[in-house]
């Protein structure tokens, strides 16, 4: 009992130090995207690598520390690193998520002893790449998608190598911002490895020791018998991405989910063949796709680490969408990693229909603006990422206007967007009727119009669910399916790709619009007071209230 006791006490200690250390990114970041949007997450790993306390963040960025910290671990030795040494990359190959998220890696030492590692992983506004923010969809090699690091150190011994700096501020367009942020990162990792040595400084080495080893078996023993608690069987479900932003044509997502003597093997080898566009998903994507629904799924109190791992077996083909071989894009990479997600909730409703959602907007809305200030000409980069409806749950109705689903990203308020970037915010709403009608209405969606106040501005973006809307549960309709419009109701308007680089002019208004989500249940057994309170506010229409509820507005107030 004693080391369950110390087990616990040391689980949450390490997990505040994670959490601190992604504050400590918050606070002394530069861009809005990690300042506000919080597109981050910070890990503490054991000498092996494994990860044994994640912060509260974006889980889908976290997975990748499991195949990046192999291949660092087998990259350096002990003897190769030091005190004050940090390490980065974003090699997609290697690990990583997509080039704009970046590794900041740390090894830590007590009284000369390897005992760890701490590290994060954060969202940049710009590491190159054929436009600003680099996320422009289409792209149909990863040369193209930005500058794409190995492993290297970019601090020696506490000391910023500045032939490192200097490649990276070479290959960008605002490197004074850029490297603000990764020296944000690296502040973050400095005060993990300070915490993380006092942790072992009061506890001793061999209980930390002892109470990491427990806690990933005891993660590992929560999820095999969560597993157990499944019905066994063969489960299989489907999505589609829209496109790839080349060719014109659906890309399938696959799913055979085998549940069998407390593990689980998610099969995504039925899956197409790898996009020619950037929406092919990297293989930390996957891992993190498979590890959050089935964590979600089986046991939700399960601390997230390599334990908890275990059990979970994912089997992909080289060369299909869901690990995608050299030269291969994959910028747009969560087009794919939302459709492995809603795919296992499918696969997943024919076992347990009471543990998962319905279809969510399932995708995740990325848009890149860059330009130059019309005041004094210095470049900007605005990247902002919009949430959708998040699925109907069994027993309410879905989150409106929030991401649903691995990122967990946080809103750019509208004051702080138009006092950084030469953008006016003229509309930020819900949208009525985008939720899919059932027993428990899908999430509604988001608009957010966006009037460019500079000329020559690039839009580049990435999005999905413009085609296939988010299907709903057991007699659920669906949610209503996304689009960006330029210059809605004037003369030029047009319906922009969801995947796509264009050149906006001053006075141009890009309307984006979000997908909604799918209801669970049938809609006409909704109960008329939640049809009736829904109309007062406004979040659905009177003609949906009698299409789609058989509820006739007025009639129970009356």
């Amino acid at each position: 009992m004693t080391d369950m006791i110390n087990m616990q006490i040391i689980r949450y200690g390490l997990e505040q130090v994670a959490d601190e250390m992604g504050y400590t990114l918050v606070r002394t970041g530069r861009s809005t995207i990690i300042t506000e949007i919080k597109d981050i997450s910070c890990v503490i790993t054991d000498a092996r690598g494994q990860t044994v306390a994640q912060a509260h963040h974006n889980p889908s960025l976290l997975a990748g520390f499991e195949i990046t910290m192999k291949e660092l671990t087998s990259f350096y030795s002990e003897d190769d690193l030091a005190p004050g040494d940090v390490i980065i990359t974003n090699d997609p190959y290697k690990g990583g998520q997509h080039i704009m998220d970046l590794y900041a890696i740390s090894p830590v030492f007590h009284r000369g002893k390897l005992i760890g590692f701490v590290g994060n992983i954060t969202h940049h506004s710009d590491l190159g790449g054929v436009a600003a923010g680099g996320v422009a969809g289409g792209i149909r090699e990863i040369y193209l998608e930005g500058l794409r690091l190995p492993m290297v150190k970019l601090y020696k011994a506490g000391k910023e190598d500045r032939e490192i700096t200097a490649i990276i501020s070479n290959q960008i367009r605002v490197p004074d911002r850029t490297l603000g942020d990764i020296r944000a990162q690296v502040s973050s990792v400095m005060v993990g490895a300070e915490r993380l040595d006092a942790m072992f400084g009061r506890y001793g080495l061999a209980t930390m020791q002892k109470a990491c080893t427990d806690l990933l078996d005891y993660s590992e023993r929560r999820m095999r018998l969560g597993l157990r608690n499944l019905p066994e069987g063969v489960y299989e479900g489907e999505d589609f991405i829209d496109d790839d932003g080349v060719n014109d044509r659906p890309i399938r997502v696959s799913v055979k989910l085998t549940i069998k003597d407390g593990e689980a093997i998610v099969d995504l080898t039925d899956s197409d063949p790898q996009a020619e566009g950037n929406v092919n998903a990297t293989l930390a994507g996957a891992h993190a796709a498979a590890y959050y629904v089935m964590i979600a799924v089986v046991d939700p109190g399960t601390p997230p680490n390599s334990g908890c791992y275990r059990p979970i077996h994912l089997v992909t083909r080289p060369g299909s969408v869901v690990n995608p071989v050299l030269p291969g894009a994959v910028a747009a990479r969560t087009n794919c990693t939302q459709k492995i997600v809603e795919a296992m909730f499918r696969a997943l409703s024919q076992a347990v229909p009471k543990r998962v959602t319905s279809g969510s907007h399932g995708q995740i809305t990325t848009c890149g603006f860059g330009g130059k200030q019309p005041a004094n000409g210095e470049r900007f980069i605005y990247t902002d990422i919009q949430g959708g409806g998040s699925g109907a749950r069994p027993n309410c109705d879905g989150r409106d206007g929030q991401d649903s689903h691995l990122p967990r990203f946080m809103n750019t308020p509208v004051e702080v967007t138009e006092r950084q970037f030469p953008v006016r915010i003229e509309r930020y709403e819900f949208i009525p009727d985008s939720g899919g009608p059932g027993v428990h209405r899908g999430g509604l969606a988001l608009r957010r119009d966006i009037r460019m106040l500079a000329d020559n501005v690039s839009f580049a973006r990435y999005a999905d669910r413009h085609k296939f809307a988010p299907q709903g549960l057991f007699g659920g309709l669906p949610g209503s399916k996304g689009a960006f419009v330029l210059n809605p109701g004037k003369a030029g308007e047009r319906i922009l790709k969801s995947k796509g680089l264009d050149t906006l002019a001053e006075g141009d208004l890009v309307s984006v619009r979000l997908p909604g989500a799918g209801g669970y249940g049938d809609p006409r057994k909704r109960s008329p007071e939640d049809v009736e309170r829904d109309l007062r506010d406004e979040k659905i229409s009177t003609d949906s209230a009698l299409r789609d509820y058989g509820v006739t507005p007025g009639a129970i107030s009356n």
